[in-house]
């Protein structure tokens, strides 16, 4: 059974923070998704131009459709890649409406028994609107994006710990972390 520590969740709840405060504290590896993606996504055939594209004419929705295939490979290969670490995914690599890509996603992730949602509230409401004053910089479309990544169904279906992060610290946050996981 493979012990790392695997977080997901939406944009800018702390998922790469709390993943670097994570492996600082075990001596493990952090291995954040954001850093292997493009490699991962190019071994199938992503074409910058056909995503350049999908960004101009349909926005942020567009983008994020067409990542999805490329998503789940990423996933599948970073797991099969990465062993006794402390794993951030980007918002999207656990959220999923195509159902044959989260069954994908799903059973890469099923031995895993520390996957952990970070959220900021349970109150979803109150998640979107801490995530948005997050990420006043961001585009519109970009902010947008979070609700979906809030309210999606699959990241409560993968997640086997959910952590809220509303009014702690990083290192709360990562406490609280290694008092729930099973190590």
């Amino acid at each position: 059974m493979p012990s790392d520590i695997i977080l997901i969740g939406p944009q800018s709840v702390g998922k790469s923070t709390v993943g670097a405060l994570l492996a600082a504290q075990l001596g493990l590896p952090q291995c954040s998704m954001d850093d292997q993606r493009w490699g991962y996504y190019s071994e199938i055939g992503y074409d910058e131009e056909i995503a350049k594209r999908k960004k101009e004419t349909e926005g942020a929705w567009g983008i994020i459709r067409y990542w999805k295939p490329f998503e789940a490979y990423a996933v599948e290969r970073l797991l099969t890649e990465h062993q006794n670490c402390v794993i951030d995914f980007g918002a999207g690599h656990s959220v999923y409406d195509d159902p044959v890509l989260f069954q994908r996603v799903q059973t890469a992730l099923a031995p895993y028994p520390n996957v952990v949602l970070l959220l900021p509230s349970p109150d979803l409401d109150e998640s979107i609107r801490i995530l948005d004053e997050r990420n006043q910089q961001l585009p519109e479309d970009i902010r947008s994006t979070n609700q979906y990544f809030v309210r999606h169904p699959s990241n409560y279906q993968l997640a086997k710990f959910t952590v809220y992060t509303k009014a702690k610290t990083p290192d709360e946050t990562c406490r609280e972390i290694l008092a729930t996981v099973s190590l």
